[in-house]
């Protein structure tokens, strides 16, 4: 493909996207009309024959308080330090709109597991960028909540197999950030 044959503008807004801190996001969020337009274009991935392994849970604002009260709880529960309680609160205090992404690889001896998981993942990335595309601050965070397999079946009804690939923010970025450094490619890659 040339370049002629890109849209001139896609290229350009790769080049200098960059991912907003959620904790900075003020309102708006994108209606349920919005997010679907932004859920639609991102669920163009690699699915790897329809399987479409993973599911999306979107919390709204009152979604995201039950979830930081449940991550604190769940803290507590375990032993956490209050440092670990705070910040597996704080990312649910701090928003207004998340689409949590659940890998959920299906049974097959077709796609390997791996390449399920980096389905999920790859929507994720997408999930950030269409957001971007649209004008809407995103950013995708995990945290030890994401991981941990009891808060997880009961904050996101995920069953055993199913993991948390990422918690995508969505809002209206309040000030703008400078670029931080991007890698050195000379450092990065092999041409073989």
């Amino acid at each position: 493909m040339t370049d002629a044959a890109l849209p001139p503008t896609a290229f350009a807004f790769l080049q200098t996207r960059q991912s907003h801190p959620a904790k900075l996001f003020k309102g708006p969020v994108p209606d349920r009309a919005a997010l679907l337009e932004i859920l639609t274009a991102a669920t163009r991935v690699p699915d790897h024959g329809k399987l479409e392994p993973w599911r999306l849970i979107v919390l709204d604002r009152a979604a995201m308080a039950r979830t930081a009260d449940l991550a604190q709880a769940h803290a507590l529960a375990i032993g956490a330090d209050s440092e670990k309680a705070a910040k597996g609160r704080g990312q649910f205090d701090i928003g207004q709109l998340a689409v949590v992404v659940i890998s959920s690889p299906k049974s097959t001896d077709k796609v390997p597991l791996t390449e399920q998981i980096l389905s999920a993942g790859a929507l994720c990335m997408n999930i950030v960028t269409a957001a971007l595309a649209k004008g809407w601050g995103a950013n995708w965070l995990s945290g030890w909540p994401s991981h941990d397999p009891a808060f997880i079946a009961q904050a996101f009804a995920c069953t055993p197999g199913e993991t948390v690939a990422g918690i995508v923010h969505i809002g209206t970025v309040a000030t703008p950030m400078p670029d931080r450094p991007r890698p050195d490619l000379s450092k990065l890659i092999t041409w073989a």
